[in-house]
């Protein structure tokens, strides 16, 4: 990790034995490679410009991506304050995890948050997760949840790794917005949001009223399950109500992005 930042331009890398090369790639494909560095990595123009600079220790950058922000004269200030090397296009293609890489590759301190930070805000919206396993479910959920207001997202520690390229992509720059945070005890989480005097309701098959049956104007957390399983037992039965959402037809559930945005966004109409 570098403490000063690099020179603007300098001579391009080259070889794939390169060792910034190497550890970009491992930071890629390995989660715990990331959580010992304590960074995560974003691609392209628009979450370089979302990037907070305080928190970007390395950026990499091709030659055509160069040209282009010098060309269309985009973000070239912000680059030459953070500084930046260049690649070239195939060894940008080795570190790039899209298969259309835009050329520009950040590397992002990983922000820490704390459950007071959720909590400190009156009437805090929060989303819970438990085991959520895809990355575009995740990443959708935390872009739309800032689109709706949310205070943030409390993840057990069997949901996917929100670092993950995957997850980052889809989040579109609100990972660097929406505070969250992994816990080891989800339960003992849930009680904890509840003796502060959040009302907690579980998403779940089993509810007997519809989700539009009840306010959601003072504190509020939302509990939400894996895809495949929904909410543990355990779980689901500490909260205060279990609500559903209707279905027609023969459609049982509804994809766990798609679900959360509903309730999210009905907290935000009453709200609003």
């Amino acid at each position: 990790m570098r403490e000063q930042p690099f020179l603007p331009g300098g001579d391009m890398i080259t070889s794939s034995s390169n060792q910034k090369v190497k550890q970009v790639i491992q930071w890629q494909t390995k989660a715990k490679e990331r959580k010992s560095a304590g960074i995560f990595l974003t691609e392209g123009f628009k979450m370089f410009e979302e990037a907070p600079e305080e928190n970007i220790r390395e950026i990499y950058v091709s030659e055509s991506a160069l040209e282009r922000c010098r060309a269309e004269r985009i973000l070239t200030e912000k680059l030459e304050r953070v500084g930046y090397e260049t690649v070239s296009p195939e060894i940008y293609r080795r570190m790039s995890d899209t298969q259309s890489p835009q050329g520009i590759l950040c590397v992002v301190k990983q922000p820490k948050h704390r459950l007071e930070q959720l909590l400190e805000v009156p009437s805090p919206l929060i989303v819970v997760l438990e085991n959520l396993q895809d990355p575009g479910n995740l990443g959708t959920i935390i872009r739309t949840g800032e689109g709706a207001g949310i205070t943030g997202v409390i993840m057990s520690a069997g949901t996917v790794d929100i670092f993950n390229p995957k997850v980052i992509r889809a989040t579109m720059g609100s990972v660097f917005r929406v505070p969250f945070l992994y816990v080891d005890d989800l339960k003992d989480t849930i009680r904890q949001l509840e003796a502060c005097g959040v009302h907690t309701y579980a998403a779940h098959l089993e509810g007997k009223k519809y989700y539009d049956s009840f306010s959601f104007r003072e504190g509020t957390a939302f509990l939400i399950g894996n895809e495949g399983n929904g909410l543990t037992r355990e779980t689901a039965d500490l909260a205060e109500e279990y609500i559903k959402i209707p279905m027609e037809g023969r459609v049982e559930s509804l994809n766990a992005a798609i679900a959360t945005s509903l309730l999210m966004y009905e907290a935000h109409r009453q709200r609003n």
